[in-house]
């Protein structure tokens, strides 16, 4: 085993950091100690908190993360913050609001920049979480950027996702339409003491209600959403025989006011009951196994596009070239250029892809 593999499993929290920064840099055999961790993997439960901007996401995570101490549970966060464009920096600030916990042992804060991925993650948060897996967390929280309407990786790699609303951030229209609404399992109207509140609260339930009417209706969910994901996996635990009431789980409502730290138990409780149906049903079981798949069609899409790029080189240069010069059109070329990944020779003259680079 990789000597800094076995230090995280001792809980060594400098060992720790140290691995968590060559994952984030995909630097030295961070290849070899996420290989050697992973056999140790699979305990924590894996919390996504996502939502728009100002909505509170940091301050409510710094309250749940004094909620699950309280229970006495090992909390580990992931903290991702954007990268500007342009200058390619990122402020990693929201930490800044869970200062309160850097001097207890039992948590570990790590914060990340996007780097320029999209879907409110960096590329390297899911490996990150299963460092913090290894490393003895109970509990590993995963705060977002604050994202937009469709930008829903977080679903894909966690447990249970919690969207984080506020009043005054949309109408009924807002809260019906596609996107980062219906990646929610639980939902946190978050200042909930400002004017609004109950309207938000009413805009959620039509938008839960719609959206199961809209399931219903269909007969079959697709898509990516949290809604989605519950739906195929009742249908598959259905087809394995699990108990008829065990049907997708319909999204539940908390009020919180983060800052004062009211309503964050009933949130909490939420939470738990999220994860009894998760990880106590045939339904749960089944969309923990879709979960799993789409973290591996990811983790493939990612280590195609690497090896491509890599062993294209030269011909991926030359088709760039070449479209720009109307040469050709786009799709041709990608066709081209996958025909020449596959082995099948050079994509263009003058850019040979070398015997063997392709897989």
């Amino acid at each position: 085993m990789h000597p800094l593999a076995e230090k995280v499993l001792a809980r060594d929290t400098r060992a720790t950091a140290r691995a968590c920064r060559l994952v984030d840099d995909r630097a030295g055999d961070y290849a070899a100690i996420l290989k050697d961790l992973f056999p140790h993997t699979g305990r924590a439960w894996v919390l996504g908190v996502t939502g728009n901007p100002g909505a509170g996401k940091s301050t409510l995570t710094d309250r749940l993360i004094g909620a699950f101490r309280k229970q006495d549970r090992r909390v580990a966060v992931v903290a991702v913050d954007p990268t500007s464009p342009f200058t390619g920096g990122a402020i990693l600030g929201d930490r800044i609001r869970m200062q309160a916990h850097f001097g207890d042992p039992d948590v570990f804060i790590r914060s990340l920049a996007t780097r320029g991925a999209l879907g409110g993650l960096s590329r390297s948060a899911v490996d990150i979480a299963r460092v913090l897996d290894a490393w003895g967390a109970d509990v590993v929280l995963v705060e977002t950027v604050g994202v937009g309407q469709d930008e829903l990786e977080i679903t894909r790699m966690a447990h249970t996702t919690l969207v984080v609303a506020a009043p005054g951030m949309g109408d009924e229209v807002q809260a019906i339409k596609a996107g980062i609404l219906e990646c929610a399992d639980v939902f946190a109207v978050n200042k909930a003491d400002r004017d609004g509140a109950d309207a938000a609260v009413r805009d959620l339930e039509l938008m839960i209600a719609l959206g199961g009417e809209v399931a219903r209706a269909s007969g079959r969910s697709h898509g990516h959403s949290a809604a989605a994901l519950h739906a195929r996996a009742a249908e598959a635990a259905s087809a394995r025989g699990g108990a008829p009431a065990e049907g997708p789980w319909e999204p539940a409502i908390a009020r919180t006011v983060a800052t004062r730290n009211e309503g964050v138990a009933a949130l909490v409780d939420r939470l738990e009951a999220h994860r009894a149906w998760l990880f106590g049903t045939e339904a749960g079981a089944a969309r923990r196994e879709e979960r799993l798949r789409e973290a591996m069609h990811v983790q493939l899409r990612d280590a195609l596009t690497d090896a491509a790029v890599a062993a294209l080189g030269p011909a991926l240069d030359a088709a760039v070239r070449a479209v720009a010069r109307r040469e050709v059109d786009p799709y041709t070329a990608s066709e081209r250029l996958v025909d020449a990944f596959r082995g099948a020779g050079a994509a263009f003259p003058g850019a040979a892809v070398a015997p063997g680079d392709g897989p």
